[in-house]
């Protein structure tokens, strides 16, 4: 692997093969723990699928991605487990994923009557069930009814039902959904369907596990992102960088574009080689990273490709940077952005090189 730029992002593939062992020995009432890995990982894995590799090798025995180009791609690596697709498949492509062993989702009559026009007997499919979220899925059990029996009077393979938690925080919104795919099943025979699955990394630790339900689908959970401190999981990735230039400004001097940083005094300025380019956007301006557990502030305007840091006399040339490191940090820079972890790691860039220990 070559490091120009000594800038990576660092992924402990141990720790996120123990927090997933930790979790499925804590909720271990499930059969299927589907590891959600689409969007390369939440932004961690690189076209090797290092990190998928690890987690189908770790506990999870049913991978989901968002797209067929995801579940395609890890495909022709992992030859076996089984893939389910989450998001809207255009039914032309239907043909590529029975052929590929991919699983489906069906969300409308609408898209199941148009699947009909395609060879997709003995297409694995999952029905979604729309439980208030209205996003994907069957709001009306009379609608999952007919889908139901189109399903199986043109023998696709029933294999899974499944809803969306929206709002785990809240639990009389969790019951209300959960009241909800009671109501929407109720027209068919759910015990007949060999996977349900509702609960994703949130649910899972809130709430009790219903009778009917077998499986769950482990997210960001995985990287040890959670309320639940008892699980005691680990933070696993770590965005680094170094020192490539150090300027030592005069008051009055500015820093990059539109000036946006004025030194108001004698001001340390070190440069380092990662910008908007490779995630870091703009508006990181103002937060922090980490030099030897130590806090520096981002100042100026983010370039594409580099962004300034003010530093004091104990930095040096090539000192290892910290621009996430570890969760507590990236928790502490998605407050900043007003945003949520998740777009923090998937949101770094393609260029910037995976590494994993």
């Amino acid at each position: 692997m070559i490091l120009s730029r000594n800038t990576y992002l660092e992924v402990d593939t141990k720790k996120i093969k123990s927090n997933i062992q930790k979790i499925i020995q804590q909720y271990s009432q499930y059969t299927y723990y589907f590891g959600v890995v689409k969007a390369n990982c939440y932004g961690c894995d690189d076209d090797t699928l290092q990190l998928t590799k690890v987690i189908s090798e770790s506990g999870c025995n049913y991978l989901a991605v968002a797209t067929l180009e995801e579940a395609l791609k890890i495909r022709k690596q992992l030859k076996e487990i089984p893939i389910l697709v989450l998001g809207h498949i255009h039914p032309e492509y239907l043909e590529t994923a029975k052929e590929k062993n991919i699983t489906i989702t069906i969300i409308s009559k609408e898209y199941a009557k148009e699947m009909m026009k395609y060879n997709v007997k003995g297409l694995k499919v999952h029905l979604k069930i729309n439980t208030g979220m209205n996003r994907l899925g069957i709001a009306k059990k009379e609608e999952l009814k007919e889908v139901y029996d189109i399903c199986s009077k043109e023998e696709l393979v029933i294999e899974g039902i499944y809803t969306h938690i929206y709002h785990a925080e809240n639990r009389e919104d969790y019951l209300e959904q959960i009241n909800r795919f009671q109501k929407i099943t109720s027209l068919i025979e759910i015990s007949q369907i060999p996977i349900v699955h509702i609960s994703a990394s949130e649910a899972l630790t809130k709430y009790k596990k219903e009778s009917y339900i077998n499986g769950c689908r482990l997210g960001i959970i995985m990287y040890g992102f959670t309320e639940e401190k008892d699980l005691q999981l680990k933070s696993p990735v770590k965005l680094v960088s170094e020192i490539i230039q150090i300027h030592e400004l005069e008051k009055g001097e500015v820093v990059g574009y539109n000036g946006a940083f004025k030194a108001e005094e004698k001001t340390r300025i070190g440069v380092i080689p990662i910008g908007y380019a490779d995630g870091i956007i703009r508006k990181n301006t103002g937060r922090y990273v980490y030099i030897e557990d130590k806090k520096y502030p981002i100042v100026g305007n983010v370039c594409m490709d580099m962004l300034f840091v003010k530093i004091d006399d104990t930095v040096n040339m090539y000192d290892k940077v910290y621009l996430l490191k570890d969760n507590a940090h990236i928790e502490e820079v998605a407050k900043y952005l007003d945003t949520i972890s998740y777009e923090i790691l998937t949101q770094i860039g393609s260029r910037v090189n995976r590494k994993y220990i």
